[in-house]
């Protein structure tokens, strides 16, 4: 009996730590963002004023991440979650900034970081602030993270890696970096798994030389880059997976993209917001704004989008937590993530679509988080990627389980059992199991709203507003209905690709 007042008590403790750290962002956020300086003019220039990286570093948001036994707040999934939203409500790139840290980096260190060198990280998170970012993606080799060249020799002592990485977040910043490289097995040959190592450029033999600068569209306060991979990496530093480097990259990328609902969230509610409080305030022909149908139309869409990431957000803060194996979740995380993105993308198009002529300024948000949120839809694996992912994933189950109505399956697959029966009128069909690549990406948009559709449900159970709620069912319903009308239409359209001949419309004038 003792010991489980303890455990509530310890636990009770470590909640009233995170409530503090997650109110000192804000008020660190507000003073920064609002106070000492204007996010609209900071948003818009290269960097960041050391200044806000020190005052909202010194609330030491990353200790939620990291277990107590290392001195942090435990690393509940949902804190971090929570703290990415509240970063994403003033500042997408602060949010993104978080993510690299927590969701690229440190969980996998935590996961599969050998002891020794697992201690002096997160002792210097916790007490230095430092920061850490992950190198995967290679100039010739983007999404296809498997055929990458960096490369590795070892012995007793250190791995010696060599090779070029880009579009690192963080490039030039970060105190740590994980390393992707495949061993060299000699004459040229490279071994077909991967491995992953610390790499501490504070260390003699570790740094990382920046060939340049990339000047990034959008998210101008995170620098990316070309980075010169010829580093000595001591063996305590190189990641022990449980199975191979491939599964531990899949269980990687797969919590991150499960983790992305933390950005959306915030940055969701933001544009709801500031839609909502612009069209009361607009008025036009003596209406506001508000009144009129079809900005009616378009807040009510911002709503679906912000009760389904909520959605996402519970079920992430379930299902992402580092004691379970994501290497095999693909369905679910790349619908989850490329949903979400494409989400932020659309929220920030109604904006300035209902704000006008001022939202199309850098320095406004409207226009800024346009541009911030785009790269969303690309990085981690572009969303027609994923999408197309989802399908051949799914049709590869239906093969198995030697079903070919589309109904069936969705009834009988755990991600979509329970929204089943509120689309059994659009599912009841044949599937082709022979879809074209560009079907592909279309059936993925499909399954992706009824998983989401699944987790809206889910949500409701808990309690969560019965009018939100209504109003997401209606809007994934019809948009299931518009892509399925496009994905039964046969459109074989090739690249014509000597099209100047007969196409000048002025010769025909």
């Amino acid at each position: 009996m003792l010991k489980t007042e303890m455990i509530k008590e310890e636990s009770g403790d470590l909640k009233n730590q995170f409530s503090n750290v997650l109110d000192g962002l804000k008020n660190k956020m507000r003073s920064v963002y609002h106070e000492r300086s204007d996010i609209n003019e900071l948003g818009i220039k290269r960097g960041m004023p050391p200044f806000v990286m020190r005052e909202i570093m010194s609330v030491n948001p990353f200790s939620a991440i990291i277990p107590k036994e290392y001195g942090g707040l435990g690393g509940d999934v949902k804190e971090s979650i929570a703290l990415m939203s509240a970063a994403s409500y003033e500042s997408l790139a602060l949010s993104l900034t978080f993510g690299i840290n927590m969701a690229l980096f440190l969980q996998p260190v935590i996961k599969a970081g050998q002891p020794e060198a697992k201690v002096a990280v997160l002792k210097r998170f916790i007490e230095q602030q430092n920061m850490g970012g992950l190198m995967i993606t290679e100039p010739d080799f983007g999404s296809d993270a498997l055929s990458m060249r960096t490369s590795f020799v070892e012995n007793d002592k250190f791995a010696h890696l060599k090779g070029t990485k880009h579009w690192a977040g963080l490039t030039g910043w970060a105190d740590f970096w994980l390393l992707t490289a495949r061993k060299d097995t000699g004459e040229g040959r490279l071994a077909r798994d991967l491995d992953f190592f610390i790499c501490d450029v504070t260390q003699p033999n570790q740094g990382i030389v920046v060939e340049e600068f990339f000047e990034n569209l959008g998210l101008y306060q995170i620098p990316y880059g070309r980075n010169r991979i010829d580093v000595q990496i001591p063996g305590v530093q190189k990641l022990v997976p449980e199975k191979s480097g491939v599964k531990l990259m899949l269980d990687l990328l797969h919590r991150s993209r499960m983790s992305f609902p933390g950005m959306a969230m915030g940055f969701i509610q933001r544009m709801m917001d500031e839609a909502i409080e612009h069209c009361q305030k607009r008025f036009v022909s003596g209406k506001s704004l508000l009144s009129y149908d079809q900005v009616q139309q378009r807040i009510s869409q911002l709503q679906s989008y912000f009760t389904t990431v909520s959605a996402y957000c519970v079920n992430s803060s379930k299902k992402a937590g580092l004691i379970n194996d994501l290497s095999m979740a693909g369905i679910e995380a790349n619908a989850v993530k490329s949903l979400s993105t494409d989400m932020m993308q659309s929220a920030s198009q109604t904006l300035l679509q209902l704000v006008g002529a001022k939202g199309y300024k850098l320095n406004h948000i409207a226009g800024r988080s346009t541009v911030d949120s785009r790269p969303f839809q690309i990085f981690e694996g572009s969303n027609d990627m994923l999408y197309s992912q989802i399908s051949e994933s799914v049709i590869k189950l239906m093969r198995k389980a030697k079903q070919g109505n589309l109904l069936d399956f969705i009834k009988s697959f755990e991600l979509t059992a329970n929204a089943a029966s509120l689309v059994k009128d659009l599912f009841n069909f044949e599937l082709d199991f022979n879809v074209p690549q560009r079907k592909l990406v279309e059936l993925g948009q499909i399954l992706s709203r009824v998983i989401s559709l699944e987790h809206v449900l889910v949500l409701s159970d808990k309690g969560f507003s019965e009018k939100l709620i209504d109003g997401t069912v209606s809007h994934l319903r019809q948009e299931m209905q518009t892509l399925l009308s496009s994905f039964n239409v046969n459109n074989e359209t090739k690249v014509i690709e000597d099209y100047q001949s007969n196409s000048d419309w002025l010769m025909y004038t």
